[in-house]
């Protein structure tokens, strides 16, 4: 049994959708006087449209939301329309090809080779209040021109893409929302709190933090992710939510901003047919309030594909149709393809896509074993779109511009200059990221099989070095050096993985302007320290006074820190290996052979380096953190047993005298010069290979 608010809110979905105007792009509203949400009986939330001297499109039933416990709706807003069109949009790759007899191009063998076309002359126009689905077989390019339309596609795209007659821009971003295929969340969130987040950073500074939590809660409730809604998101190695409810919560993230361009790759993919239904009429929905969408999609059923108003069908990148979904099979029965009278249409489409002509009498298909008959049929369909559809669409796309710029005299010049603003300011960025790192990060952080490995190796260095007798000079030098090896190797090996794991993740939020690449390298930063420093802490706890070094609050205290400062420069070098390389593989043997070198020059395991070498040890931290810890150790007034009754000063110890530790404020520079200078790089590195 549903309640019986659900129930009405179902039963208003399945009433047929009135028509909606040719273009509702002229339909403006503000925000702040109109756009109400009120209750209808039956606890059935309605989008109020504000009034208007231009009739504003009416509602679909789809929009009919279910009331939330806060009373709150994601589509009380309405923003500012957008109409999108794209003319003759081509993108081409260059590739390489080995040359035969050779070893897969290891001797110089790669040869250029022509540029591959993915885009051919695409062209089309979808106006607020309608949904353009992209159709085509696997490989056909629709992925790539719905990041094209994104802006998001590095190299050049060839022909016009303009959003309202302008071309893409900053202005253009924030309004903008896209789902990716893949869905790129962090795993250790729950389905709120990813949300939550999202509406934290996105959301302007105009609504209150409560607002924004209300907005978070809304979108849980549309989508159907209450029963879900506290728990994690999960990934490959942690138990989650299941591959529909991700697909519901990536989705949710863009409809957070209620953008007035979305674009969805692939929103229906895992998805059961039941849950791909409410999708797309969720999708129904924001298209009713006002809202532009473009979506690719995977074999669609005949329901999904009546939700559909405009389709462009692709076949190997160019298009054999573009133009209204419900007049595509009389186009195509016009040209002599009819099909038959129960075929789907989207699966007639993407056979002739794939160059299989339908059975004329009996509505069946069958495949042509000739595969110069299918190119032939993709080249016939081709050329019919350029002769009977391609003019008539250019046509309408350029008188809707004409249109566009008589209707708004002088807006272009205005919206020109538009700059880029963040939803929030920076500080608050930093806040967000920082407690959002701190919740995502513990867990790996802090994970049982890390803390026992800390923890065993500490006991067992303390068993090893069990109250070493200060006579045993070398044993307590060894014990150090340990010190600064082992905390040189643990935080640069983990923070090798701190940028490539969190690539795909950047890129997507950096590209949906959520949030300036500074506020959140420093929230990384900040966070990081009471991660990474409270091991070393605990280790250092055990390890000192289990080895025997000197029992005096200062000496501990001071060797703590030099070898938290140590831990802060091997993790600023890890990150900057990660940042630049952005490959863990390759990452990894880079900082192996960079610690070894660094081991090897350190200053313990040989005392009379070649002089054309001896440089080396000038560029590693370990040498410099070993020094320090020798300092803070040994002085003038300390000396052991070097013979039968006779006592020598510790700094004359050749292992130690050799190592020169007259200056400790010069090995504390030239620490502090390379933990800012690696932490530099890094944010140079991160900075040159992401979205701007």
């Amino acid at each position: 049994m549903m309640p019986p608010q659900q129930e009405n809110a179902m039963a208003a979905a399945r009433i047929p959708a009135p028509s909606r105007p040719e273009n509702v792009a002229d339909v403006h509203a503000d925000p702040a006087e109109c756009g109400r949400v009120v209750q209808s009986e039956g606890g059935v939330v309605v989008f109020d449209p504000c009034p208007q001297s231009a009739p504003a499109p009416p509602v679909a039933p789809e929009i009919q939301l279910q009331r939330g416990t806060n009373g709150f709706s994601i589509l009380h807003i309405t923003l500012q329309p957008m109409t999108l069109k794209f003319e003759d949009v081509g993108y081409s790759i260059n590739s390489t090809v080995h040359r035969e007899g050779t070893c897969c191009g290891c001797l110089g063998g790669s040869a250029p080779k022509p540029a591959r076309n993915i885009l051919n002359g695409v062209s089309g126009m979808v106006k607020p209040g309608e949904i353009m689905a992209m159709l085509g077989p696997s490989g056909c390019g629709k992925t790539t021109l719905l990041t094209a339309l994104g802006g998001r596609l590095p190299g050049k795209v060839t022909g016009s893409v303009t959003y309202n007659g302008r071309p893409f821009s900053g202005a253009v971003k924030r309004r903008t929302g896209f789902v990716t295929q893949d869905d790129v969340l962090y795993p250790h969130l729950t389905v709120l709190e990813t949300l939550a987040y999202a509406a934290m950073l996105r959301l302007p500074t105009t609504l209150s933090r409560r607002e924004k939590l209300d907005q978070a809660e809304s979108v849980v409730l549309e989508l159907g992710l209450t029963r879900c809604r506290n728990s994690v998101v999960g990934g490959p190695l942690l138990r989650g939510i299941s591959g529909g409810e991700r697909k519901r919560v990536s989705i949710g993230q863009e409809m957070l901003v209620n953008p007035s361009l979305l674009l969805l790759d692939e929103p229906t993919s895992g998805l059961d047919s039941t849950t791909a239904q409410r999708i797309v009429t969720t999708l129904r929905g924001l298209a009713g309030a006002g809202r532009t969408v473009v979506t690719t999609i995977h074999q669609p059923s005949s329901r999904l594909y009546k939700m559909f108003d405009k389709v462009v069908v692709l076949s190997e990148g160019t298009p054999i149709y573009s133009g209204a979904a419900a007049a595509a099979l009389d186009y195509f029965e016009s040209i002599g393809f009819a099909p038959g009278v129960s075929v789907n249409p989207a699966d007639f489409l993407l056979d002739l896509a794939n160059g299989v002509a339908p059975d004329a009498q009996e509505g069946h298909q069958h495949v042509r074993p000739d595969a110069s008959d299918q190119n032939s049929l993709k080249q016939s369909l081709i050329l019919s779109f350029k002769r009977n559809l391609y003019n008539g669409l250019k046509t309408e796309i350029r008188q809707n511009r004409l249109e566009t710029t008589s209707s708004r005299p002088g807006k272009a010049s205005s919206n020109g200059s538009e700059k880029l603003h963040w939803g929030t300011s920076w500080w608050n960025q930093f806040k967000v990221l920082f407690c959002r790192g701190l919740k995502e990060r513990r867990h790996e952080s802090f994970s049982g099989l890390r803390i026992f490995q800390v923890i065993s190796v500490a006991i067992l260095a303390g068993l090893l070095w069990w109250q070493s007798d200060p006579s045993h000079i070398q044993d307590q030098v060894g014990l150090l050096f340990f010190f600064s090896i082992f905390w040189g190797f643990f935080p640069l090996f983990n923070a090798i993985f701190t940028f490539p794991q969190e690539r795909l993740m950047l890129i997507k939020e950096r590209s949906s302007g959520m949030y300036c690449l500074s506020s959140y390298y420093f929230a990384r930063m900040v966070g990081d320290l009471p991660m990474e420093l409270v091991l070393p802490i605990i280790f250092t706890v055990i390890t000192y006074w289990m080895g025997g070094l000197k029992a005096t609050a200062t000496n501990f205290f001071l060797t703590l820190l030099v070898i938290l400062y140590n831990v802060l420069v091997s993790q600023g070098l890890g990150l900057a290996l990660g940042a630049i390389l952005m490959d863990v593989k390759q990452a990894t043997t880079l900082a192996s052979v960079t610690m070894l070198t660094f081991l090897l020059a350190g200053g313990y395991y040989i005392q009379h380096i070649p002089p054309f070498i001896a440089w080396m040890k000038y560029i590693s931290f370990s040498y410099y953190c070993y020094k320090l810890l020798l300092g803070v150790q040994y002085s003038e007034q300390d000396y052991y047993e070097c013979g039968p009754g006779f006592s020598c000063q510790v700094l004359d110890y050749p292992s130690i005298k050799h190592m020169e530790l007259g200056n400790k404020g010069y090995d504390v520079a030239v620490l502090t010069l390379m933990l800012i200078g690696y932490r530099l790089l890094a944010y140079v590195a991160l900075r040159m290979g992401q979205p701007k």
